[in-house]
């Protein structure tokens, strides 16, 4: 008792430790939401239902595809795989770009993960509440500002980069092998179905294989950004976090590395109070696009130039969309 009494001296591994601690109890609840959620989507969910519920026109689909995050929330982490089903199974390439880049940040974990960490409050929908939209959006953009702009802005970006990508053949786009694979798989017969029993022990072990996976990455990225928020100079950011041409390429790139999961992933950004809203915007939707490990995980269904052409593509429009798209929250915002 009289151990737990007596405060430890400040240190600077103390330091470290309950900032990687305070990250990790706020955010783990969210990423293991998030892989039980892919794991039974995962185990449950027919690709071709997807494939039926979306129109023939392509525009639409594509539109349709950015909000197909709110009704299969899919993190990063787990939504290479799940494309790669979707498109042997038929679903357009430019449907399944859209969705795999909007889905990490366009659903309601997301939302719920990033008004949790910048201490926001998101308003429940009521059937009274739309008949009066405008009053509904001034509403949520000034009590969530950064979550509503991290899921409306996300969308955007994830549907321009599906309507680009419908001008090519999925030839150019796919791996000589993900290719065949789609026409090898749309000849053959449909698999037959697992019972119950054996659908969940499948959901349970991928939620389990994504969340051990996530985790870890999850840790590292927390790890990281303890350090870097307790032992790195401010003096050094104050020189990038001043300057907007600079604070926001900077923190995208940082997105690269410290982007572990969308369902978590505020809670890091979240800390960085020396960086203005704007820039750590352009982390939240940058870096669920295009982190680290989906840049190998990319490389398993995608051409080289396609996974440059989308970091690069992705870079541009993100940063050059971020300063606008928040002063246009902020405008709806006031009365």
């Amino acid at each position: 008792m009289m151990f737990l009494a007596v405060s430890p001296e400040p240190s600077r591994v103390g330091d470290v430790l309950m900032s990687f601690l305070s990250i990790v109890f706020e955010g783990a609840p969210f990423l293991l939401a998030g892989t039980l959620v892919s794991g039974f989507i995962d185990a449950f969910l027919p690709a071709k239902l997807i494939d039926r519920a979306l129109p023939r026109n392509r525009v639409l689909a594509t539109l349709i595809a950015g909000f197909m995050g709110i009704l299969l929330p899919v993190c990063e982490c787990a939504i290479v795989p799940v494309i790669r089903r979707l498109v042997q199974k038929g679903l357009p390439v430019s449907c399944a770009i859209t969705y795999m880049l909007a889905a990490p940040i366009m659903n309601p974990i997301v939302a719920i993960s990033t008004a949790t960490a910048f201490k926001e409050s998101l308003k429940l929908l009521q059937w009274s509440d739309l008949s009066h939209p405008a009053a509904l959006v001034q509403h949520l953009c000034a009590t969530a500002p950064m979550a509503v702009s991290r899921l409306s802005l996300g969308y955007l970006v994830a549907v321009l980069a599906g309507l680009l990508v419908a001008f090519f053949s999925p030839a150019q786009i796919l791996r000589p092998e993900v290719a065949e694979s789609i026409k090898d798989a749309q000849a053959a017969p449909d698999a037959r179905p697992l019972p119950f029993g054996s659908k969940l022990v499948k959901a349970m072990r991928t939620a389990m294989r994504d969340f051990l996976d996530t985790g870890t990455y999850f840790a590292i990225g927390v790890a990281i950004t303890s350090f870097f928020n307790t032992q790195v100079n401010q003096a050094i950011l104050d020189r990038v976090t001043g300057n907007e041409w600079l604070a926001i390429p900077a923190l995208m790139l940082l997105a690269v590395v410290l982007s572990i999961c969308s369902t978590s992933d505020a809670f890091i950004v979240a800390a960085m109070a020396s960086f203005s809203f704007t820039s750590r915007l352009a982390f939240l939707v940058f870096g669920p696009m295009m982190d680290f490990k989906l840049l190998f995980m990319y490389s398993a269904v995608f051409k080289r130039r396609m996974i440059l052409g989308m970091f690069v593509g992705l870079l541009f429009a993100v940063g050059l969309l971020s300063g606008p798209w928040a002063s246009l929250i902020h405008h709806l915002a006031t009365p």
